[in-house]
């Protein structure tokens, strides 16, 4: 297979972007709070669940356990850990003979050794990248080059929300600004990468781009209209108590929208950009007006399934809620008019709108990049 040197550079740059970013601080490490702490791997050998109490349907007290140490400086060492449960179901773990655990390890700064431990979560790290390392395996031996690129661009984009757009959102940055300009960068990141530098890139970029920008603006005008705070989402409070008052969690909020959305949107421009570059190479005659046709009536066929696309994501999420409201036999126009709820229909629907109006303005830019050398 023939690559082009401007692929094969554009793909080493975004390996060192990549690379680069790994290793870019965030700015909020905060290496003293980690003083003293060590965070390794251990296994359960025995469990005392004499101290813990039933209230309920919930565990509330102290289970003891001796643990192994499986990882660090500590390797090998068996101590006792604790686990305190407080009788909420969401954040308690009950642990048993053999469970593998996050053990949480207070050090003692002058002699070196554990003062105590906490075994603080199942160990999953192992089988997280286990499952990744079988995603990209997979990935890359059904579409081969293309196939690695697509990974690459999965880290990238991992890498760059991680790394630089959550950062600058607890820096105060206005969010929406700086959320589209990201969402832009890895847009072109990913489109570049799988296309190469082609015409069908730039149509399929040029494409997701507007797309994202129409359900950005879409996103700010429903969003105030539906007046939804950015607090009705999960931990956005936490960060209130957590010292960032200035934070503007509804402009947050409201990027949000438009990033979910953002993968779906690029979907539907590839798809409409890639069925208009097989037009064009089998008929390299067909008119502009044709062209953009036959844009608009891939696109047609598209939407039919991609509108109900981020319904399914957003309400799989929303599973208990709506099982919660049904229980209680909560009337519907309560629950449509539940904050939380308006969130989800807002997410849903204008992502979906902005799923809709990507396709014919992909298909128009289509038509004139594809014919533009004629």
């Amino acid at each position: 297979m023939f690559f082009k040197k401007a692929d094969i550079y554009f793909v080493a740059f975004v390996v060192v972007a990549s690379v680069f970013l790994w290793f870019l601080p965030t700015g909020f490490e905060k290496p003293e709070l980690q003083k003293n702490t060590l965070r390794e791997r251990g296994k359960v050998v025995t469990v005392d669940d004499s101290d813990l109490k039933r209230v309920g349907l919930v565990l509330t007290g102290e289970q003891k356990m001796e643990i192994e140490i499986l990882s660090g400086e500590f390797k090998g060492r068996s101590l006792v850990a604790s686990n305190i449960l407080m009788g909420q179901m969401s954040v308690d773990k009950l642990f048993r003979e053999g469970d593998d655990i996050l053990a949480v390890l207070k050090i003692d700064g002058k002699t070196g050794e554990i003062i105590n431990a906490r075994a603080a979560e199942h160990y999953r790290l192992d089988i997280e990248l286990i499952l990744f390392a079988l995603f990209g395996l997979f990935l890359i031996g059904y579409a081969r080059w293309t196939g690695f690129r697509a990974l690459l661009s999965f880290v990238f984009t991992a890498l760059a929300i991680w790394k630089v757009l959550i950062p600058l959102f607890l820096k105060g940055i206005p969010p929406l600004p700086i959320a589209f300009l990201i969402v832009s960068v890895t847009t072109s990141v990913v489109m570049l990468l799988i296309t190469g530098f082609t015409r069908k890139g730039a149509v399929a970029l040029s494409g997701a781009i507007s797309g994202v920008g129409v359900t950005t603006v879409l996103a700010i005008l429903f969003g105030a209209w539906f007046r939804v705070p950015g607090t009705v989402k999960d931990f956005a409070e936490m960060l209130l108590y957590s010292g960032f008052y200035s934070l503007n969690l509804t402009g947050i909020f409201l990027s949000g929208i438009f990033i979910s959305a953002a993968g779906a949107v690029m979907d539907m421009a590839m798809d409409i950009a890639a069925s208009q570059a097989e037009i064009v190479e089998k008929h390299p005659g067909v008119s502009r007006r044709e062209l953009v046709v036959s844009g608009f009536r891939v696109g047609q066929s598209v939407i039919g399934t991609m509108t109900t696309t981020l319904l399914f994501a957003y309400s799989g999420s929303f599973t208990f809620v709506l099982m919660v409201f049904m229980a209680q036999g909560t009337p519907m126009e309560y629950i449509f008019n539940v904050s939380y709820v308006a969130a989800e229909i807002l997410l849903t629907l204008v992502g979906s709108f902005g799923l809709v109006l990507v396709a014919p303005l992909t298909a128009v830019l289509g038509g004139f990049i594809y014919t533009a050398r004629r």
